[in-house]
């Protein structure tokens, strides 16, 4: 051919979809055969790719190569995978492509293998009580895993099961649960449960149920009721915050909500506020208690009407309740109550010096036990000076000894006593009440003159004037001011004196005409401002000095002037040269001990260099007691240097070898008249030498000097009996020790 014609696809390799059914039982089952027109003397291969076939899902689909046939190896589900999408391909027996590949689509058709599910087993709604019909509650819903473009998938809905009532409906498409009928009562059904089913084939197919729980909401529509119209109760008297008791209702709402929650109020029968009520969490009963005490005595009886809501209103149309009010009596009890003191305390007045035995008072209690026969008794519970008695049946009280002042029992001129009474009761009570007595300040002091005496210039103008002072022992207003006055009896001294007002306690005498030297007796009238006043007469003694220029007095005159004031001249001058006597004996005897000390220290230094050794074991015999004292020189303990110049500290020979070279001597004090606190220091530094035994320190006060030849002395102890020791070797110690020879030898 010269020209060849446009080339078309053949019809055999062009492939139409394939629809197989899922669930597909005959396996192998043929589904196609492809064929192509190019056909070669050998022959033509023909194979297939793509899911089911070299993809996963493997080995779903086949070929037979030399024929061209596909296969179904497999069941199919169409919820699984709804569709395949293969590859022919078609070659020569030299694997060279004879065809463009072609497109193998194989379709799924579903089959109504799938149950409707719900999304929950429970499905939980809530609706008030009362509820008007069409009020709806919830949804329920379910899925189909079968194709939703068939009726395998298409759902109904629908109500197997809700009890005889029939109050629900549901709507078979949407699946949404309504009210169908009024009078929904939580009181009567507060649940509700529904068997609800879902339906494919438009619900003739599969089925499926799940379980749809309605619970009623509560409305207050039950107003409380009290379980029964009166109350009976009793309490003590004089208790307040007591709980008297209960009073109980009932209410059907939903416990524990504020449609249930009851609320009381008193209505009538306590005027005086003296109960509450409150109301009781867990039960919801009425607790009615006293907040102010009750007297038995006053009224022993109380009617009260009680009154119960709800905290949250009540729904119009609910029905009132007709035991919305019921009846509380509530009985007083008598008990035995305290005396009382009605005036607490008790305040009177009394003179002071009262005599004893004098009625002040009479302080009772009363019993408020008016319906009791009780006696009352008194005795004094507090009475710190002892100063009152009381009887103990009529309770006059009395003095027992004379009130006085001053007195440290007093606070402020008061005194604070407790009186108990008691009454007969099984058990008896009691009550303290306080009694203040007011010691009422008598006059009973005159004011006394201060000073006495006084002594002022003879010149008028001149120092001739004297403070004059008054002092009185009785409390204001008996004390001052007080009244200054020459005696009217002796008329004559107006002439030459005059007394002038200072201030309340002060007046100032002086003198209007010039008077002699001497001792003057003036009489005076001194008054206090006591009712009535107290001013017996008193003498001043007064004493006129001669002056010197400037008004004042001389020393002449002074001493002249102090024996006006009471002492004569003569007897001041012998108590003044006595004291002067003494002053100068003293100063002699002051002089003459200093002069011995001086002459002391000066004989010991000069006789510093004198060995201590010689002095202080130079003991020519034992000594004659307490009367010897030549056995020993005191003077040694006297010189600090004959202790301290020695360059190289003494050797203790009673020491352990282990132990040290002891500490240098201490300084010995410069003045003799602590020698003995000396002493006393070297014990004590012996005593807590830790080196040495205690029977041993206690004898080392200094050393006896070094390079001595002889053995120490404690030698003289180291055997157990004078028997087995021998004391021939003293003798050659040296002449020191030939006396201790003799008598130990």
């Amino acid at each position: 051919r010269q020209h060849e014609a446009p080339r078309r696809v053949k019809r055999a390799w062009v492939i139409p979809p394939i629809s197989v059914s899922e669930n597909h039982k005959r396996i192998p089952h043929l589904l196609v055969q492809i064929k192509s027109d190019k056909q070669q003397p050998g022959g033509v291969i023909y194979s297939i790719k793509g899911p089911g076939v070299d993809e996963e899902p493997l080995g779903i689909f086949s070929i037979d190569k030399f024929s061209g046939k596909v296969f179904l190896n497999a069941m199919l589900d169409r919820e699984e995978n709804d569709r395949y999408r293969l590859r022919a391909f078609a070659l020569d027996l030299g694997g060279v492509t004879l065809e463009d590949p072609t497109d193998l689509e194989i379709i799924v058709v579903d089959q109504n293998d799938n149950r409707p599910l719900f999304r929950q087993d429970v499905f939980t709604g809530r609706v008030v009580e009362g509820a008007e019909p069409g009020t709806c509650v919830m949804t329920v819903d379910a899925t189909d895993a079968d194709d939703p473009d068939t009726d395998n998938a298409a759902l109904r809905y629908s109500i197997l099961e809700q009890g005889a009532a029939g109050m629900f409906s549901i709507n078979a498409t949407t699946g949404e649960i309504c009210t169908a009928r009024p009078g929904l009562d939580r009181e009567t059904m507060g649940v509700y449960n529904l068997t609800v089913q879902a339906a494919d084939m438009s619900g003739d197919g599969l089925t499926t149920t799940a379980m749809a729980v309605i619970y009623l909401e509560d409305i207050n529509d039950n107003p409380p009721e009290f379980t029964k119209e009166e109350f009976s109760m009793e309490v003590e008297e004089q208790a307040a915050g007591v709980d008297v008791g209960k009073v109980f209702v009932h209410d059907k709402d939903l416990a524990g909500s504020p449609s249930w929650l009851a609320k009381f109020t008193i209505l009538e029968g306590d005027p005086e506020g003296a109960f509450a009520i409150r109301t009781d969490p867990h039960t919801n009963d009425g607790v009615l208690s006293v907040v102010k005490p009750l007297d038995h005595e006053v009224r022993d009886r109380f009617e009260l009407t009680v009154s119960v809501q709800n905290e949250r209103p009540l729904e119009p149309s609910a029905p009132a309740s007709p035991r919305a009010l019921a009846t509380v009596r509530v009985r007083v009890r008598d008990v035995n109550e305290a005396p009382v003191f009605r005036e607490n305390p008790r305040r009177i007045s009394v003179l002071e010096g009262t005599p004893p035995g004098t009625p002040i008072t009479t302080y009772t209690a009363s019993d408020p036990d008016t319906h009791q026969i009780q006696t009352l008794t008194y005795a004094l519970l507090y009475d710190p000076a002892d100063w009152l008695q009381l009887d103990p049946h009529a309770g006059t009280v009395r003095t027992k000894r004379e009130l006085l002042h001053p007195s440290a029992f007093l606070q402020g001129g008061w005194y604070i006593a407790l009186v108990l009474a008691r009454d007969d009761a099984e058990p008896p009570l009691s009550a303290t009440g306080t009694l203040s007595i007011e010691i009422l300040e008598v006059n009973d002091h005159a004011p006394q003159l201060q000073p006495p005496a006084g002594v002022l210039c003879g010149r008028p103008g001149r120092g001739g004037t004297l403070l004059l002072g008054a002092t009185d022992d009785d409390r204001p207003p008996h004390g001052a001011p007080f009244h200054f006055q020459l005696s009217p009896q002796h008329p004559q001294l107006a002439r030459n004196w005059s007394i002038a007002r200072f201030n309340v306690t002060h007046a100032v005498l002086a003198v209007l005409a010039e008077l002699p030297e001497g001792p003057y007796s003036l009489p005076l009238l001194l008054r206090d401002s006591g009712t009535p006043p107290r001013g017996p007469p008193q003498l001043l003694n007064v004493s006129v000095c001669h002056c010197g220029r400037d008004g004042t007095c001389l020393d002449g005159a002074l001493a002249a002037a102090t024996a006006g004031a009471g002492i004569t001249l003569g007897a001041l001058m012998i108590i003044l040269g006595s004291t002067i006597l003494l002053l100068v004996l003293a100063a002699l005897g002051a002089a003459r001990v200093r002069g011995r000390r001086r002459a002391l220290r000066k004989g010991l230094l000069q006789r510093s260099r004198d060995d201590m050794r010689d002095n202080i074991l130079n003991y020519d015999e034992q000594g004659g007691g307490e009367e010897d004292q030549d056995a020993y020189d005191i003077n040694q303990l006297r010189h600090p240097e004959l202790f301290t110049a020695r360059a190289k500290p003494p050797l203790r020979r009673d020491a352990p070898l282990s132990s040290g070279t002891p500490m240098a001597p201490r300084k010995l004090p410069s003045s003799p008249s602590d020698i003995e606190d000396f002493i006393n220091e070297g014990l004590e530094a012996a005593d807590s030498d830790p080196s040495v035994p205690p029977y041993d320190t206690a004898l080392i006060y200094d050393y006896e000097g070094s390079g001595s030849v002889a053995s120490p002395l404690s030698s003289i102890v180291s055997s157990l009996t004078d028997e087995d020791q021998d004391y021939d070797y003293l003798s050659e110690w040296g002449p020191r020790f030939r006396r201790l020879a003799d008598l130990y030898g």
